[in-house]
């Protein structure tokens, strides 16, 4: 199983950080936010990591080098200098994330998290076109992004509603109608094609075919300065629910 970080965002939240290094080389803890999710992925034995990049791109492979370190393979996904959207730049990462059977599944994670959830619970072949973790809603998103069932079923809306974590397992034929379902949205005629990854999620949804579950451990959105030092401060001390 293949996995794809996103890691191409601008972190125009996290200025003046960001300003001459990319947010997910941002240490917390001793190691930069990406670091973290290799460690991870190596763990439970993915070994081909596709990186997506636009924002100082080439700090990636100086920092990261192959992937070699952690026993993995990384591949760079180079975006252009502004980034695809979360739909645009998975679309764009696809012929790195297939394997020899085209429907394989993959996972993807936001390099700007953090989290003690372990990988290994997300299923290698999803029931249906994407498996979504989700949290109880943050502070700063108190509205949820998605519902989600008794039945462990995703919906675009509901009594419970929940916050997307940036962590999924998704199977490439979610986007075999993206056309038909973004239209002709800002940025989707562009070449390559920008656009955002949750109305393909939602339209899939109408159908029953995104499940999910709901993670109670620790888990921050690192979207601030402040919330990279809470993060960081943390770490340092080993606790964990940041």
């Amino acid at each position: 199983m293949k996995a794809l970080i996103f890691a191409a965002g601008k972190g125009e939240r996290m200025r003046p950080l960001t300003e001459h290094a990319p947010k997910p080389l941002l240490p917390a803890g001793g190691k930069p936010l990406i670091v973290w999710h290799l460690e991870k992925l190596a763990a439970i034995g993915v070994r081909d990591v596709v990186v997506n990049t636009s924002w100082l791109a080439g700090q990636f492979s100086a920092t990261l080098g192959d992937g070699s370190r952690w026993g993995l393979r990384l591949h760079y996904s180079y975006e252009g200098v502004e980034p695809l959207e979360t739909g645009g730049g998975m679309l764009h990462a696809l012929p790195l994330l297939r394997d020899a059977n085209d429907d394989d599944a993959f996972l993807a994670i936001n390099a700007d998290i953090w989290t003690d959830f372990d990988l290994a619970r997300l299923p290698r072949e999803p029931a249906g076109l994407a498996h979504l973790v989700m949290v109880e809603n943050p502070d700063h998103n108190m509205r949820g992004d998605f519902a989600l069932d008794e039945d462990g079923r995703m919906h675009s809306d509901g009594t419970n509603r929940l916050t997307f974590a940036g962590i999924g397992a998704y199977r490439p034929a979610l986007f075999a109608h993206w056309r038909t379902v973004i239209g002709d949205a800002s940025g989707a005629n562009e070449t390559p094609p920008r656009f955002k990854l949750a109305p393909l999620l939602r339209s899939a949804m109408t159908g029953d075919r995104v499940t999910g579950e709901c993670w109670r451990g620790s888990w921050t959105d690192v979207g601030t300065p402040q919330r990279l030092a809470q993060l960081d401060a943390a770490l340092l001390i080993g606790r964990f629910d940041v």
